[in-house]
């Protein structure tokens, strides 16, 4: 289960808001909102009416524009507390970020091999840092040289310490964390101001949110409309004089404003800093606005095998002679194979070497080097003394490998290797010099529901495809067992870059999640990149999310967040268009009735009079806008369905709903009106 971080909002928050609200009122911050800056020329130009009732020529009732006033100043007021609440959900988070960040002392390693004690904002990019254990890393950066134990509670929240090493893809510290145990180098990679930390603050701050594209289409669509209503109500007077009907201008200012999307014009800006405000809960930072929002557009999902699909604890099994080979003569080559290999398989090759009676004598090896795993070899070993050299590794690789030094396949190493694959294992061929000696059988587990998980997202109508270094048969056999639509065996890092930009042209939006070096080209090719905090600084940098809690298979949260974020967005603005319908029904007819009678037929709420049913209309208006505040913040709930049933569901509810709600509460808002002989 992923965990989401939780941050305790401050209890004097709605207070700052609303204090945030007032100083939203500021004519050039309204100005990027166009409109709810209509709704505050009206609310001047009514005001103005309340004051000097003649000012615009003729007399006007100063008590019914002073109602308006009051009413189209609540609408903003309300509009400006919504993003404002936001945005304070968020400076709560960076505040409890703040207090990680600290000016540290740090222990850097001059030109000539001494130490100086500085200040960590006096570190740049290039410099040496010491960190013992106790001591805070003062800034991001890659260990150069040392093992060490590394507390990043204060980023993560998980109070685990993780193991962190030069060299590999787990090499990458951020700033603030604490080293529990030992002693590392940490080479400096960002300078001060510029650290993953300082990114987070301003990025759940707010401060540098940019509109993503949806956002801005959707704004100039509002824009649009906005405008298209400005030129009608201008016009309606000159047509009113011309049937001898008289329209207080008031009431032409309360036209507008009912007219024109004012719920989620208040809203859009609430909404999608509250939808990332939603990804950082769930411990994931987003570069930008435009990377959530293309994750709920997302077709296709290509996902690491180990470590996301399956637990990724490959161990050694069983160890299988080919050929004219003993089991004695491989339990030894296989443990030589594996003498300098430090990860879990390489562990547990020797330790099951061990059980298997495997002599002590036979793991010193004085004189001996390891050969490092490779992406583009995909083998690792031992070269000997005696310049024998001893290679485990792929099936294939294993095979061009032994061809090259001149040897044989042994008949049987491809039917027990497909054993081993058919049952859903992984088969290590290993070799010394040019002969094939038998197969290390690793044994590999599926994380349980994944299948249930991949099934959801083949719901939302999203493609799953595995990427394995794997052979074809264990692919294969895995995929089946998980469940994911689609599997590449043997992947390179520049297959999964030809994967995504196939995927891509064929007008497909991809993501995919990563952690190492070589996975950042692909990270930087896919539409959404989610790359691991405990993965290396190429990977994070190439990325534009970075999961603190480094679990891959949050991609499918993520994306879930995403689909809901424009989910909130597309049913609240189906929701203000269709209040509209309900207004229409009950300023219009309250504008004509007393000149043109019949327009009473299209007064089909009853309501009193015209001046009830246009503050009814305008206080409705108004307070719809707090109402959705709550839903605009947590988003509208998400059930995984096709596009087709999305849009069907938001039609029926938003749609039929925000038609038929209006209706209702305007009638009681004018019962209330009138019942109180305020109209």
């Amino acid at each position: 289960m992923s965990r989401t971080r939780t941050v305790a909002l401050p209890k004097d928050i709605y207070r700052q808001a609303l204090v945030s609200a007032f100083k939203k009122l500021d004519p050039r911050v309204m100005m990027k909102n166009p409109v709810m800056f209509v709704v505050e020329v009206g609310f001047v130009i009514t005001l103005l009416l309340t004051i000097f009732p003649g000012l615009f020529g003729g007399a006007s009732d100063a008590l019914y524009n002073g109602v308006v006033t009051l009413i189209l100043f609540v609408t903003i007021l309300f509009a400006n507390f919504a993003e404002a609440l936001a945005e304070g959900r968020g400076k709560a988070q960076a505040a409890s970020l703040k207090k990680t960040k600290q000016d540290t002392k740090a222990r850097k390693v001059a030109k000539d091999g001494s130490i100086q004690v500085v200040s960590s904002t006096e570190l740049r990019k290039g410099d040496i840092v010491v960190v013992d254990a106790g001591e805070l890393i003062p800034s991001d950066g890659e260990i150069t040289q040392g093992v060490a134990s590394v507390d990043e509670s204060a980023i993560t929240g998980e109070s685990a310490p993780v193991i962190k090493e030069a060299g590999g893809d787990f090499s990458s510290v951020t700033g603030g964390t604490r080293v529990v145990s030992d002693s590392i180098r940490v080479r400096v990679t960002t300078d001060p101001g510029e650290s993953f930390l300082d990114r987070m603050i301003s990025l759940v701050e707010g401060a540098k949110r940019q509109k993503t594209p949806n956002e801005i289409a959707l704004g100039t669509l509002l824009v649009s409309l906005t405008l298209i209503f400005v030129i009608v109500c201008t016009t309606l007077s000159p047509i009113a004089a011309y049937v001898h009907a008289a329209i207080p201008i008031a009431t032409l200012v309360a036209l507008l404003v009912c007219l024109i999307p004012t719920t989620i014009g208040g809203l859009l800006s609430a909404i999608g800093i509250a939808g990332m405000d939603r990804v950082t809960q769930f411990n994931v930072i987003a570069m930008s606005g435009k990377a959530v929002e293309a994750s709920g557009d997302i077709n296709t999902i290509i996902l690491d095998k180990t470590g996301t699909i399956t637990f990724g604890n490959r161990m050694a099994a069983e160890f299988m002679p080919v050929g004219q080979a003993t089991q004695e003569v491989l339990n030894k080559m296989a443990a030589k194979s594996s003498i300098y290999d430090e990860t879990p398989e390489g562990r547990s090759i020797i330790e099951l070497a061990k059980k298997l009676g495997v002599d002590a004598k036979e793991f010193e090896l004085p004189g001996s080097e390891g050969v490092e795993f490779k992406a583009e070899t995909r083998m690792s070993g031992t070269d000997l003394a005696d310049g024998t050299t001893i290679r485990k590794g792929a099936v294939d690789a294993i095979k061009q490998y032994v061809a090259s030094q001149g040897g044989s396949i042994p008949t049987d190493l491809e039917e027990k290797a497909a054993k081993i694959a058919t049952a859903g294992g992984t088969p290590l061929a290993v070799a010394a010099g040019a002969n094939i000696f038998g197969l290390i059988y690793l044994k590999d587990t599926v994380k349980p529901g994944m299948r249930e998980r991949f099934e959801e997202l083949r719901r939302m109508g999203i493609r799953t495809v595995m990427c394995t270094g794997d052979n074809p048969l264990t692919a294969a056999t895995i995929a089946r067992e998980a469940g994911v639509d689609d599997f590449v065996a043997e992947a390179k890092p520049e297959d999964k870059i030809a994967l995504i930009r196939n995927e891509q042209a064929e007008g497909k939006l991809v993501a995919m999640t990563g952690d190492g070096t070589n996975d950042a080209p692909a990270l930087a090719q896919a539409d959404v990149g989610l790359a691991m905090n405990s993965g290396t600084i190429a990977a994070k940098e190439a990325a534009n999310m970075v999961d603190l809690d480094s679990d891959p298979t949050k991609i499918i949260e993520v994306v879930a967040i995403g689909k809901q974020l424009l989910m909130t967005r597309g049913a609240l603005t189906t929701f203000s268009i269709a209040n509209d319908v309900a207004k229409y029904f009950a300023i219009i007819p309250a504008m004509f009735m007393l000149a043109i009678p019949q327009m009473s037929a299209l007064n089909i709420m009853g309501l009193a009079t015209p001046q009830s049913a246009i503050l009814s209309a305008l206080i409705f208006n108004a307070i719809i806008i707090p109402i959705l505040i709550p839903l605009a913040m947590k988003g509208v709930k998400y059930s995984p369905m096709s596009a087709t049933k999305l849009l069907s569901r938001n039609l029926v509810i938003y749609g039929l709903g925000g038609i038929a709600v209006p209706f209702v509460a305007i009638k009681l808002i004018d019962l209330v009106l009138v019942g109180l002989n305020l109209v």
